[in-house]
């Protein structure tokens, strides 16, 4: 049965739908079934894996309105193991159509509760709002990953969002577990992001992955191309980061031998090698 992750963060540009993408991604590339769910009306986890939104006839929003089996709507991708359950500007109508509903809340978990069997990991990529959509987001998974950027103001509003996950934790989702804390948009080179880093350290402690991802060119292009960062760039550092980050995170679920053909580990063995050069 799958475990589903809910990338949650209500403060915008802190990374959350790159590292939505790239972690699902990295999961594939490790030859773990993996299931994105764009959860965002804004549709960019759709459109970064090379699907047009306007020409999607099915969406995370027709399976929820409709009830239909999600098996419908979703669609493989070009990175082996991953698939996406798209998403479109229709699903910012779901908070208003849904508002009177007994369930309202348990809506998305019904829909990803059918196919949860069928992947190892299911990643969701959330709005950056606290709305109905991020609260179905949230009673629908196992656990919820935090980025938050390593910039001024970085644990602005987090007081906020830990209140609701704690909330939907003693109400709604008692099983709801903080799968960790991730610092995004790093460069080391700048002494207010080292700050930043230390500041969110002490906040957060245990809560914290050891894997940061930093700030880099070929990251921030990737979804313009409609690709992940494991297609776009799979030699840099971008790719190393999120794979290094999908690593933890199995560990961290007790999944210490990855299923991963011999083939593919040599090919992640040469990366490394030709990366040394660059740190």
């Amino acid at each position: 049965m799958g475990k589903i992750i809910s990338i949650t963060n209500q403060k915008g540009g802190v990374g959350k739908t790159t590292t939505a993408i790239n972690l699902a991604a990295a999961l594939a590339v490790l030859e773990f079934r993996t299931l994105l769910v764009d959860a965002d009306p804004q549709a960019n986890a759709t459109s970064g894996v090379g699907l047009d939104p306007k020409n999607i006839e099915r969406d995370l929003y027709n399976i929820i309105i409709s009830g239909a089996n999600p098996k419908e709507a979703i669609q493989k991708t070009e990175t082996p193991f991953l698939s996406i359950l798209p998403s479109s500007m229709d699903l910012v109508g779901l908070d208003v159509e849904m508002h009177d509903h007994p369930e309202r809340e348990f809506l998305m978990k019904k829909v990803l509760d059918k196919v949860k069997d069928h992947f190892d990991f299911i990643i969701i990529d959330c709005s950056p709002t606290l709305g109905l959509t991020v609260v179905n987001a949230l009673c629908a998974a196992d656990s919820v990953l935090i980025p938050v950027q390593a910039e001024y103001f970085a644990l602005e509003g987090m007081g906020k969002l830990l209140q609701t996950i704690k909330i939907i934790q003693q109400h709604l989702n008692k099983n709801l577990d903080i799968e960790g804390v991730l610092i995004t948009m790093y460069d080391g080179r700048l002494s207010l992001a080292r700050q930043v880093a230390e500041e969110v350290k002490t906040h957060f402690q245990d809560m914290m992955f050891d894997t940061i991802i930093t700030r880099n060119t070929k990251l921030a292009e990737a979804p313009s191309f409609g690709k992940t960062i494991l297609m776009h760039d799979v030699g840099g550092k971008g790719s190393v980061n999120y794979l290094n980050l999908a690593r933890e995170i199995l560990q961290r679920n007790g999944l210490t031998k990855i299923p991963i053909s011999k083939k593919r580990i040599n090919i992640l063995e040469e990366e490394q090698k030709e990366l040394k050069e660059d740190f």
